[in-house]
């Protein structure tokens, strides 16, 4: 039974304000509503330069945050949407380590957890958006907390959609066991190297600058998707956005509103394929 609810999973340490706000617009204006998460139900902070006017981005050499985009992200901050955050770590359970103590009965013990907490989400929303920014790199990308989230929408054949950094939790989430990637065979977009800065990469809370991101995300999801899908980073196009059931990704920021709009059709109209 569908509930016109999506569940947005944002980092503690800083979302990209467009990136959430460009397809909640549209995806409200369809008439669903959002709850937000993190992984420890701290407030996700929005990271300034995505509501700077005058932010030039590197690569680009453009500035990258329109006033209308500004103005949004601000109407949204102002507005205490995420004043009421969820905690992840208080609706999932943690996988024990081999090493503990009588580990074979806390390992049941998560199992059972894990399938009711996936029950209980997949029965209160229709989808889950992994809002993407620096600060996912962080929390978000390798938490196996948001793993077993995505694995279950997933299983459940529910639409995932991912921008920016967060398409990277994609490439991660995989069954325990298997070990495969859920992206394998999938077709999927992402920063592509072209894209990707050579210095200034930091976080919200954090006097960090590790310089570029830690990784290269096209080589991860050229790698995740395999011989049978297809990494498609669409350089020099000025948005890349990708439908492959049930995952509908966004390169960045400049998709947002697009991204918004296959997400819509995704939910709404059975989109199943589309951007390549």
């Amino acid at each position: 039974m569908p509930t016109k609810r999506i569940l947005a999973v944002m980092s503690e340490f800083g979302y990209w304000g467009i990136e959430l706000v460009g397809p909640l617009r549209k995806l409200e204006a369809a008439g669903y509503s959002f709850d937000f998460v993190t992984p420890k139900g701290t407030r996700a902070p929005c990271l300034p330069p995505s509501r700077d006017t005058t932010y030039v981005d590197p690569p680009l050499g453009v500035c990258v945050t329109t006033p209308e985009d500004a103005a949004m992200v601000d109407a949204f901050e102002g507005s205490g949407a995420l004043d009421a955050t969820l905690n992840l770590s208080e609706m999932f359970p943690e996988r024990p380590y081999y090493s503990a103590p009588d580990f074979l009965r806390q390992l049941e013990a998560y199992y059972k957890t894990r399938k009711d907490a996936q029950e209980a989400a997949l029965e209160a929303y229709d989808a889950i958006l992994l809002v993407g920014g620096s600060g996912p790199i962080i929390d978000m990308v390798n938490n196996q907390r948001v793993h077993d989230l995505v694995l279950g929408f997933h299983a459940a054949k529910k639409p995932i959609g991912a921008i920016c950094y967060g398409v990277a939790t994609l490439v991660f989430a995989r069954d325990f066991n298997e070990r495969r990637s859920i992206i394998d065979g999938k077709h999927v977009t992402g920063h592509c190297v072209e894209y990707d800065y050579k210095d200034g990469t930091g976080f919200v809370g954090t006097d960090l600058n590790i310089g570029p991101p830690p990784y290269v995300l096209e080589y991860m999801l050229s790698d995740a998707v395999g011989p049978s899908g297809g990494y498609h980073g669409n350089f020099g196009k000025q948005t890349s956005v990708i439908v492959d059931y049930p995952f509908v990704t966004a390169r960045s920021l400049q998709c947002s509103h697009e991204f918004g709009d296959r997400f819509v059709d995704m939910l709404q109209s059975g989109l199943a394929r589309s951007g390549w």
